[in-house]
């Protein structure tokens, strides 16, 4: 009897013991982060690093082939659009010059000449015209006379016939050295159209080539301040090489680099605002990039308020872009694990403050630090918002 009362007992020990719930786990309440529930107004924002950057940023390309004799100013330095940054040297661009200047006074002068023998030609043609007209009208009056003698008896019939035929061909001849003066008066345009065209040729690629010489000497072309000299004296550069850059500093945006998930919602206009770490500037959303690189979407912000001192290119900023205004909804902190519209599981602390108890939350719309509640926990609820994968195979902790 007293071995069946002892396995009977093992027996129920044994039962009750297999359906005691585990120890919950302790957790030191300074390791973990809690927030309360609220009900209320709600701003849905996103956030993202970035840098200012000009935004009128200007490449000084070199215009022709050459050599880096001298930088003459550092960047940093103020510069105006005619001053100088660097020279570069080129032999054989100012021995092109040379010879074409030498080619445009030949061109000139064949112009000049041209122009000189066509008036000589005309000149001439107009003087051939004005002694054919002259003979002409004295054979006119020649076969006038002959004929007033014919009637007299005093010519014969065969002078007076000789002169007028002598009268029509001078008339003939007068005709076809005024159509030869017109036809040659016609084609001096022509004539001189098709030297002035190589005149105006030799003339473009001396300008041209002056200005590639010129372009040596290479120029700020925008005032500002010199950000960049990627070259160095000696250095030799092809042509399209970028020698320096530009940038006006008085005018900045901020780029920021969203995160690809939180960017799906970010538009043209919305408001945003630029943290300097030494002051706030107002903005809007003024670009977002089509592309995802790095897992980021790039967004520009044009920046309306004043420039706080110490703002200028390539500082790092830390900027917020404000979706929407939610009126009225229960939201809490924003917890470590948990996505947009999902579900997910958190530890509410109970009335006694030491345990919590996990239960299913559902989430709607989330912004950089808050997170709506759509379901699952009511006004005035506390829960854990810190990482707990670690106590996944637990239902209940202890904080202490």
């Amino acid at each position: 009897m007293w071995a069946l009362v002892g396995v009977v007992a093992i027996s129920v020990v044994t039962v009750a013991l297999s359906r005691l719930k585990p120890a919950a786990p302790t957790v030191d309440r300074a390791t973990v982060w809690t927030d309360t529930v609220k009900r209320g107004p709600m701003v849905r924002n996103v956030r993202g690093l970035g840098t200012l950057v000009p935004e009128e940023i200007r490449w000084i390309p070199a215009e022709t082939a050459g050599r880096v004799e001298r930088i003459r100013i550092r960047p940093g330095a103020q510069v105006t659009p005619d001053t100088i940054v660097l020279d570069l040297s080129n032999p054989s661009e100012a021995q092109a010059l040379t010879q074409l200047e030498g080619q445009k006074r030949g061109a000139e002068a064949e112009l000049t000449t041209l122009r000189a023998r066509i008036e000589n030609e005309l000149v001439s043609q107009q003087a051939t015209v004005v002694a054919a007209d002259s003979e002409f009208r004295q054979a006119t009056l020649q076969a006038t006379a002959d004929a007033a003698l014919a009637k007299e008896g005093l010519k014969s019939t065969i002078e007076t016939q000789l002169s007028t035929m002598r009268a029509e061909a001078l008339r003939s001849r007068v005709d076809s050295e005024q159509k030869r003066l017109a036809q040659m008066k016609g084609s001096v345009d022509a004539q001189l159209a098709v030297q002035q065209a190589a005149v105006e040729r030799t003339r473009t690629q001396v300008v041209l080539k002056r200005s590639q010489v010129e372009a040596l000497k290479v120029r700020a072309g925008i005032a500002g301040v010199l950000q960049l000299v990627p070259v160095e004296v000696g250095q030799q550069v092809s042509p399209g090489a970028n020698l320096a850059r530009v940038a006006n500093p008085s005018r900045l945006k901020a780029e920021l680099k969203i995160p690809e998930t939180q960017a799906k919602d970010v538009q043209i206009g919305l408001v945003a605002s630029i943290d300097t770490r030494n002051g706030l500037i107002a903005g809007r959303v003024a670009r977002i990039d089509p592309a995802v690189q790095g897992g980021t979407v790039t967004v520009d912000i044009s920046l309306e308020g004043e420039l706080p001192r110490g703002a200028r290119p390539d500082l790092s900023v830390d900027g917020t872009i404000e979706l929407e205004r939610l009126a009225n909804v229960l939201y809490t902190g924003r917890p470590a694990l948990g996505q947009e519209n999902s579900v997910i599981t958190l530890f509410r602390i109970g009335s006694d403050g030491v345990t919590a108890d996990r239960v299913k939350v559902t989430l709607g719309r989330t912004a950089v630090s808050t997170v709506e509640i759509r379901d699952g926990l009511k006004e005035g609820d506390q829960v854990v918002l810190s990482d707990t994968s670690a106590w996944d195979a637990a239902d209940r902790i202890r904080l202490k």
